[in-house]
């Protein structure tokens, strides 16, 4: 699975046609200060909430095969050392230049940097999980881990605004502390759907099973601009 930077879905019940070039223009709800994120009960399971470890396949794979060229080329030039032949050229020049250049050289600076950053790089996909694209699920069983995707969940909680009487268009943006939904209405008041957006997808959230349930962010918005 890839890592995105966030998930998003559109879904659209009314065919609305806009002009592309013709920036829309909202009416936002009054009250949106007066609703803060519904609260989300904690995680039966705390345990569970552990991400799931990427196996890292391809920068191992990298990494090995980078290791077995340079550890056969110079096993390759030692063997040949040892049976009287002259060392290859390219490491009688670098013993050359190491000898040779200070250490305040810019080549013996870059090539300091660019080991530096390789390493840390390696150091860092070695500390840190990876698939973010994720979302760890409660443990019902200790021996079952479950995990669900951020596009899955978006499209869960997408559905679920769109049911909303008074939702046209919703847009879903699924990180893993937040959920962020964005809707337009073409009826009702702006206040009450908000309210029952702010039910119906605390619900979702909980419905999802989710370790550590997304904080909820909600807006919902009138398209004003001209249509034509």
């Amino acid at each position: 699975m890839s890592e995105p930077q966030g998930s998003e879905g559109t879904t659209q019940r009314l065919p609305v046609i806009e002009r592309a070039a013709e920036a829309d223009q909202r009416e936002q709800s009054g009250s949106a200060a007066g609703y803060g994120p519904p609260s989300v009960p904690e995680a039966e399971a705390a345990g569970g909430a552990r991400r799931f470890w990427s196996a890292r396949r391809v920068p191992a794979g990298i990494v090995a095969l980078l290791l077995l060229l340079v550890a056969g080329i110079f096993l390759y030039d030692i063997a040949a050392v040892r049976a009287d032949r002259p060392a290859m050229h390219w490491r009688r020049a670098l013993s050359a230049q190491l000898a040779e250049r200070p250490l305040d050289d810019i080549w013996v600076l870059i090539g300091a940097g660019v080991a530096a950053a390789l390493g840390l790089w390696l150091v860092v996909l070695a500390v840190t999980p990876g698939l973010r694209a994720l979302l760890p699920m409660s443990r019902t069983h200790p021996d079952v881990r479950a995990g669900l995707h951020r596009d899955a969940a978006a499209m869960v909680l997408r559905d679920r605004a769109m049911e909303v009487s008074g939702v046209q268009s919703a847009r879903v943006r699924m990180r893993r502390r937040k959920a962020d939904i964005r809707t337009v209405s073409h009826f009702r008041e702006l206040d009450d759907v908000r309210a029952d957006l702010d039910a119906t997808l605390t619900e979702a959230i909980r419905g999802l099973g989710l370790a550590r349930p997304p904080a909820l962010s909600v807006h919902v918005a009138r398209t004003t601009g001209k249509k034509g």
